[in-house]
């Protein structure tokens, strides 16, 4: 492993922020209902979203006393209210606004058509520790398990699940290798593909990178599933690569573009935090200089997840998803 490779997204943990450690304890802990393949015993612990508490059995009770069963309805608006509550600590001190000029959609065709159909869909974050949640306080924070919250609270009865394929120090051509295995093999609607940090760190060159990418998106493509992109995070230890950086994300874009996907442009949108809302680097960024903390992970999370409910409400089919009247639609801010 070169040298420079210390210095990238596999370096050792750094303490959690006292900030990231006091949004966790203050919100309660209760995990969006994300079901996953079997996986190995380290993989589970992890990575795996906890489930909810086991029920009792039914022989706890007599026949007679035993709690009708729940409808649907009503399991809805438990896992709405259960998800809105762990959701809304997060930003209680600075809310997630979202950047002028960069929310966007993107085109999901398949995504949208099964979940429209009201059929299982299967999402698939791939990418290196920012997608493993290398940073957060607990894996409840991770980009991927809040992302599943937020679409569960705002599609309570449908079947979704976010699997997380996110390994920590990974470049392109890491992730190349296990691409099969740990993503089409998964039957995926849906990919995003977090990509290009670590290749900033190391000083590997971008175009070989993007080739990498280009070819990856069109084998996820060829395996019947939509994609979408996600370039850099905007913190010290990457902005200190401008060049390499800048380069790098300009051909994330240009290889979303050749492919027809969506991109997330998760550069704009921290360095707007930063420069535009005035957020200091340390609100979102650990003490690493690289990593986001619990509200970084959160607010990029909400923020992407309304990219993808614009993407779903653009394309028309009638009636998007079965929701109950009756069931709130409630975001964590």
């Amino acid at each position: 492993m070169p040298a420079a490779s210390a210095r990238a997204e596999d370096a050792p943990p750094a303490a959690i922020s006292d900030s990231a450690k006091a949004e966790a304890s203050k919100a309660e802990v209760s995990k969006p209902e994300v079901s996953k393949p079997a996986a190995p015993a380290a993989e589970r612990s992890a990575q795996a979203a906890p489930t909810d508490a086991a029920t009792p059995s039914a022989s706890a009770t007599p026949p007679s006393n035993q709690a009708q069963p729940k409808s649907l309805t009503d399991k809805a608006i438990e896992r709405v209210t259960r998800a809105a509550r762990v959701a809304g600590g997060i930003f209680s001190r600075v809310p997630c606004l979202p950047p002028k000029g960069v929310t966007k959609s993107f085109a999901l065709p398949h995504f949208v058509h099964k979940l429209a159909a009201g059929e299982p869909v299967v999402i698939v974050a791939f990418g290196s520790s920012s997608t493993q949640g290398y940073g957060t306080s607990s894996p409840e924070f991770t980009y991927p398990n809040r992302l599943a919250a937020q679409l569960h609270r705002k599609y309570p009865t449908a079947d979704i699940t976010v699997i997380n394929r996110g390994r920590g120090g990974e470049e392109a051509a890491q992730m190349m290798k296990r691409l099969q295995s740990e993503v089409t093999d998964m039957k995926p609607d849906l990919v995003i593909w977090q990509v290009g940090t670590n290749a900033v760190l190391r000083n590997v060159d971008p175009d070989s990178v993007a080739q990498l990418v280009q070819e990856g998106v069109a084998r996820i493509q060829a395996a019947g599933a939509d994609v979408v992109l996600v370039d850099l995070q905007y913190s010290p230890r990457v902005t200190e690569h401008p060049e390499g950086a800048s380069k790098m994300v300009r051909l994330i874009h240009r290889v979303a573009q050749l492919r027809h996907i969506g991109v997330f442009p998760r550069f704009e949108v921290m360095r707007q935090w930063h420069e535009n809302q005035a957020l200091p680097i340390d609100s979102f960024v650990i003490a690493d200089g690289l990593h986001m903390n619990d509200w970084g992970y959160a607010c990029f999370a909400q923020i992407l997840g309304d990219d993808i409910i614009r993407s779903v409400g653009q394309i028309k089919f009638g009636v998007s998803v079965n929701v109950p009247a009756s069931v709130p639609v409630n975001r964590p801010m």
